[in-house]
């Protein structure tokens, strides 16, 4: 049991640094997509500064641009807090001092969803999970505290040989035949305990039965974990899905309201709100990314880890992702 709890703790240590290491992505996912927006706003003020000088625009318009820079740039800071906490927070996870910064950068770009899962039952699915094995151990080891208690309230025979000599002169008193061998019992039992031991029988038994209760707690958290994970992970490709659609037409939008700016046939009101709709998109699609990717290593962890990789367990066959979660969604540009 105590060697399934090292497990257990294995697996959110590790299950904790691939999280983080998610998060930070994220984070540097975002940070970039809010700098793309501020280059293309900035942009955008250098064109409507013309367009002033030329008498296409008023004042206001420009002053309009300015103010939605400087919200852009504003969101840029508190991105940043949190990539430098992360960092933080992943070397700690890595058992290093704040100063001893581990040196892999996590991008988006550079995690790779996984193409395989293990074929197997549901129940030798949770099987392998640290938690229901350090339950099933608890569970043998309760089951076999009842036996010890029924076994110290029966009597105890001790068998003894001793040997004796027989005679019935003295002439064969040295004689070989004159040995033989006595068989003793002696019976101890326990009879003035007070019920004592009694009690002790039915404890084991309490505690059989609260053990038995625990697992069959722990099997059923263990199926549910497994469900949700593949519940998030189903709607998480549809997210990613209409997140991708929806960051192409934002995109579309913007560059086609740009070239109508160029021209002077839209206002700078159109071009703010298109420019917060394509941020707005963008944005989502880095966060739908990094929850696809989340969920995938929450799966992973409610698996019990990766133990269909393990050399000291027999391999099962593995099976493509597509066809546990029977979603699919297309690659983010």
């Amino acid at each position: 049991m105590q060697q399934f709890q090292i497990e257990a703790t294995y697996l959110t240590l590790t299950s904790n640094v691939v999280a983080a290491a998610i998060q930070e992505a994220s984070l540097r996912g975002q940070i970039a997509a809010t700098k793309k927006i501020v280059a293309i706003e900035t942009d955008l003020l250098r064109l409507l500064r013309i367009q002033k000088k030329l008498g296409q625009v008023a004042e206001a318009d420009v002053a309009l641009q300015e103010a939605a820079l400087a919200q852009a740039e504003e969101t840029l800071p508190p991105l940043e807090k949190q990539l430098a906490l992360q960092r933080d927070l992943l070397t700690a996870l890595a058992g290093r001092y704040p100063s001893e910064e581990v040196a892999e950068k996590f991008t988006l770009e550079s995690l790779k969803l996984p193409h395989k899962l293990p074929v197997s039952l549901p129940s030798k699915v949770v099987e392998q999970r640290p938690d229901v094995r350090a339950a099933s151990a608890t569970l043998h080891s309760t089951s076999a505290a009842i036996g010890v208690a029924i076994a110290n309230r029966l009597p105890v025979i001790n068998l003894t040989a001793n040997m004796a000599t027989s005679f019935d002169n003295l002439g064969l008193l040295f004689t070989p035949n004159a040995n033989a061998y006595l068989l003793t019992a002696a019976v101890v039992q326990p009879i003035f305990d007070g019920f004592t031991l009694y009690h002790k029988q039915r404890a084991a038994e309490a505690a059989y039965n609260q053990a038995e209760a625990q697992y069959r707690s722990t099997v059923i958290t263990a199926f549910q974990n497994v469900a949700d994970t593949l519940r998030a992970i189903q709607a998480d490709a549809r997210a990613m899905t209409a997140s991708v659609k929806a960051e192409d037409a934002a995109a579309k939008s913007l560059a086609i309201v740009r070239k109508q700016l160029e021209l002077g046939q839209v206002s700078t009101l159109a071009v703010l709100t298109t420019q917060q709709t394509y941020l707005t998109a963008i944005l989502t699609r880095v966060q739908a990314l990094a929850n696809r990717y989340a969920d995938t290593a929450a799966l992973f962890q409610a698996l019990g880890g990766g133990w269909w990789n393990r050399m000291d367990i027999p391999a099962q066959e593995p099976l493509d992702l597509a066809d546990v979660l029977r979603v699919t969604a297309p690659t983010p540009k």
